[in-house]
């Protein structure tokens, strides 16, 4: 099993430390494995393996503690007597009213307590409530570009010119599991599709009580096609009148609401620096892995520049940055990113194939007057480095810059 460095890092820089720790994700985007991961570390560090309670909850093997009251008296049994307990719990929102059991246990036990989950409005929430202050939350996503070369070294899988890796990763996504062993894309496309509708069904219909089934996957195709568009709920709604199928904008927002909360999409809100107010319309949503289009609606060369977009917001987000769309009067920045008091500003395109284009691109960011980092991302592997100060980078030499 390859490490996630990232990850553990981040888990080491809390260990002992009395917050609950929470991997959130999309299903499959590896959080059991960074969980397991940190299993090793503690006993590298000197913890004894009965201090270690792993407990998948999605196993059978476990299917009886998927109440409050029978994981906290089990994990009581378990505990070994004067010692510090370490609690690694997989999927916790398939227990009911696990925040109850957690909350009880860091009062009765000495305990280091890790979770995992797949559905960010239940932890988010039900956390806020019951552990103010006492928690503290890290994204798991699928695989990074830097991570796939890491993933495809590992398991001595074929690595090509310098383009072809990036063109792989382009066409199949992060999944981790389709990097651990060589996929065509009809293969991998099933995989993800298989994910998918597992993350449809599992923590979306179920977890929300959605009844009418094809019209949250009328959503979900509307979205998948205007990716790097804005758009609101009144335009989704307009677009299904046109198609004879009434809807209102209520049913949409909460549609939208259970696949964000499932982490296939993410919301991206519009920041206006003028303003400098956060804009409540024309969001635009990203999904948590460009695989997931793929398998769903096959490659689409026509949403290049959206799926180019899509994967540099992912980059943003992993690298812990806040990440919204930007508006400066008439004009959109692709990106502005902002983390611990610095920002940077992103356009992304396809090629720089004509002087429109180039104005267009570089303008924009030209027109922002501060002394932020800005970057011009593309497919273009031979063109100058910069304007004006605003640097151009071919996209996977963007991906693994360690320079932001």
């Amino acid at each position: 099993m390859i490490a996630r460095k990232t990850y553990l890092d981040q888990l080491k820089a809390f260990i002992d430390k009395p917050l609950v720790k929470v991997l959130t994700g999309i299903r499959r985007s590896g959080k059991s494995s960074v969980l397991l991961l940190l299993k090793d570390k503690l006993i590298q560090l000197g913890i004894e393996p009965e201090q270690i309670i792993f407990i998948n909850l999605e196993s059978f093997n476990f299917s009886e503690l998927r109440t409050a009251s029978k994981l906290y008296h089990y994990i009581l049994e378990k505990a070994p007597t004067g010692k510090k307990v370490y609690l690694l719990l997989d999927e916790i929102q398939e227990v009911s009213e696990w925040e109850r059991a957690v909350n009880s246990l860091m009062v009765d036990l000495d305990t280091d307590i890790y979770l995992t989950g797949s559905n960010s409005h239940l932890l988010s929430s039900e956390l806020a409530t019951y552990l103010a202050g006492r928690y503290v939350e890290i994204p798991v996503y699928t695989l990074s570009f830097s991570e796939y070369l890491d993933f495809r070294q590992h398991y001595a899988l074929a690595l090509q010119s310098k383009q072809a890796p990036f063109l792989s990763y382009l066409r199949l996504g992060g999944f981790p599991v389709l990097h651990i062993a060589d996929y065509n894309e009809e293969s991998a496309y099933k995989v993800v599709y298989d994910i998918y509708s597992s993350v449809i069904l599992r923590d979306s219909v179920q977890r929300y009580n959605i009844r009418d089934v094809e019209l949250l996957e009328r959503v979900v195709k509307y979205v998948f096609d205007n990716i790097g568009n804005t758009f609101s709920g009144k335009n989704v709604a307009d677009y299904f009148k046109s198609q004879q199928r009434k809807t209102d904008i209520n049913t949409i927002y909460n549609y939208l609401h259970a696949l964000e909360g499932a982490f296939i999409v993410y919301r991206a809100p519009r920041y206006d620096i003028k303003g400098k107010e956060i804009l409540k319309t024309q969001e635009k949503f990203y999904l948590s892995d460009i695989g997931l289009l793929y398998a769903t609606m096959g490659y689409r060369d026509r949403m290049i520049s959206g799926i180019l977009e899509n994967i540099v917001y992912l980059e943003l987000r992993r690298r812990g940055y806040q990440v919204y769309v930007g508006k400066l009067n008439s004009r959109e920045i692709d990106f502005i990113a902002e983390k611990q008091g610095n920002k940077l500003y992103v356009q992304v395109a396809y090629k720089l194939e004509s002087r429109e284009t180039v104005e267009r691109e570089f303008s924009t960011l030209l027109a922002i007057k501060d002394q932020y980092p800005k970057y011009v991302v593309t497919m273009d592997e031979f063109w100058k480095e910069s304007v004006e100060g605003v640097l151009h980078y071919y996209i996977s030499d963007f991906l693994v810059y360690d320079g932001f």
